[in-house]
């Protein structure tokens, strides 16, 4: 049992980090009410933590690899729990957009490492065991915050959703102390700041645009200042990138189709997932007039099927070639979207997305495992943080692009059938049905781009030194 305690407290901080991507999405309509926020402050509640971690993953991937993954893992743990303080003792909105950007400061700490550890760690079969472990608790973590967001709502307010951080942090930060191998330095090289900023600023910039763009037109002198923002900070970032002796990301990596199409598969899979949650649980409780505890647990089979099949196939996922698992599960999340799609009308009640959301579950529960750990192993040791956080990057800046892009299609939808005369539920209807769409087309388009560009390298005669035990997906 005792050399199963660093994959728990890699696990613990993996699902606070993850389930807080999703826990306030059931919790909105409260705070909304108590801190007297509109609607486009909501989606920052959300994107500001994604938007940071999306923003960070890359310097925090640097940091471990220079300066050692148990030391950052445990100080993202301490931020990251001091932040869900503040977030917990937030006075109006602003306060609480700002500690969920530093929560994900501290989150992006946890999760550029995670992987790290766990490959560190582990050997052999043990390391396809753990892997496989840690893929289902990221699968499930996700789709389950909406249920642990609406338990902890009703029951004590929309606080606890942050509060329960703290103990569980506290926990992982001691296991984390005893079990986890200590590591001196790693490397000589020096952060990557002026990549790390312009990163952030064209991701920034980007989510501001859409989020803009949606609310107030696309020809709005702010939002088409934030759109030529961000083209020019994405052209800033990859200069800057091909001339640093240090470089966040090699480019290198990203003309390789396999590293390119994992990134694109991280992205979209992400976006075509989890991202309409949070308007379908909107609908869940203002049109439906769901209770939190109600909202929660009808997006339960989402999470209760990624978790079932991440736990039960997760560990054989390295027996197949990468593109199977993950342009499998693009395809099954797509078909749920597209079933969300046609089930979802004026007339209908929660039961309508059971069946479509328990198909993206699937899918979630194929991906998951097997994402980062391919990208992991297909670098040197030394890169395993850059690659971990690369692969997250996408995945979280498909999150918070994905919530901001849908944000302006449903705003837009319910403005069209509202101004025809359409009552508020036709109103929402429309929305879920267009955002369904789009998000399934996304998962389809996914899954044919991951299966044509994620091939299988060419076999190569193995060496003494190979480790004979094949590793997690990476073929």
């Amino acid at each position: 049992m005792r050399k199963w305690l660093p994959l728990v407290t890699i696990c613990l901080g993996a699902f606070i980090l993850l389930v807080d991507v999703t826990i306030v999405n059931v919790a909105l309509p409260s705070m909304a009410s108590d801190l007297d926020a509109p609607f486009s402050a909501l989606q920052w509640v959300i994107d500001g933590y994604a938007l940071a971690l999306a923003a960070l993953l890359l310097v925090a991937g640097s940091l471990g690899d220079l300066f050692g993954h148990r030391r950052l893992y445990v100080a993202g743990l301490a931020v990251f729990a001091l932040a869900s303080l503040g977030a917990a003792l937030s006075p109006n909105a602003a306060v609480l957009i700002t500690a969920r950007a530093v929560q994900g400061v501290g989150g992006a700490a946890m999760f550029a490492t995670s992987a790290a550890l766990v490959a560190a760690t582990y050997r052999g079969r043990d390391r396809g065991v753990a892997f496989g472990v840690w893929g289902a608790v990221n699968g499930a973590a996700a789709a389950a915050g909406p249920i642990v967001g609406g338990l902890l709502t009703e029951g004590f307010g929309w606080q606890a959703i942050f509060l329960v951080n703290l103990p569980i942090a506290a926990v992982a930060i001691a296991i984390a102390m005893r079990s986890l191998p200590a590591a001196g330095k790693r490397g000589t090289g020096r952060l990557d700041l002026p990549g790390a900023a312009a990163f952030t600023l064209a991701a920034g910039a980007l989510t501001y645009a859409l989020i803009r763009g949606g609310d107030a037109g696309w020809t709005d002198g702010l939002a088409l200042t934030a759109f030529g923002t961000a083209a020019v900070a994405a052209v800033a970032f990859v200069v800057i990138e091909a001339r640093s002796d240090h470089p966040m990301i090699e480019l290198a990596l990203l003309r390789r189709p396999v590293f390119s199409g994992l990134l694109g598969g991280a992205l979209i899979y992400q976006a075509a997932a989890f991202s309409g949650l949070v308007y379908f649980s909107l609908w869940l409780q203002d049109v439906l007039d769901l209770s939190p505890i109600r909202g929660g647990l009808a997006l339960m089979p989402m999470a209760g099927t990624a978790f079932v099949v991440a736990a039960a196939a997760g560990r054989h996922m390295h027996r197949f070639p990468a593109r199977v698992p993950i342009g499998g599960g693009l395809f099954i999340i797509g078909l749920g979207c597209g079933l969300l799609a046609l089930t979802v009308h004026t007339s209908s009640g929660q039961a309508s997305i059971f069946a479509g959301l328990a198909v993206i579950g699937v899918g979630v529960g194929f991906t998951t495992p097997v994402l980062v750990s391919a990208a992991v192993d297909a670098v040197p040791p030394d890169r395993a943080g850059m690659a971990g956080g690369a692969v997250n990057t996408a995945r979280q800046l498909g999150m918070t692009l994905g919530i901001a892009l849908f944000g302006a299609v449903f705003t837009a939808r319910l403005r069209s059938v509202t101004a025809h005369g359409g009552s508020p539920h036709a109103a929402y209807a429309s929305g879920l049905d267009r955002i369904s769409l789009y998000a399934a087309a996304a998962g389809l388009a996914g899954a044919i781009a991951v299966v044509a560009l994620v091939r299988p390298p060419r076999k190569t005669a193995p060496t003494p030194a190979d480790d004979p035990t094949p590793a997690p997906a990476t073929r």
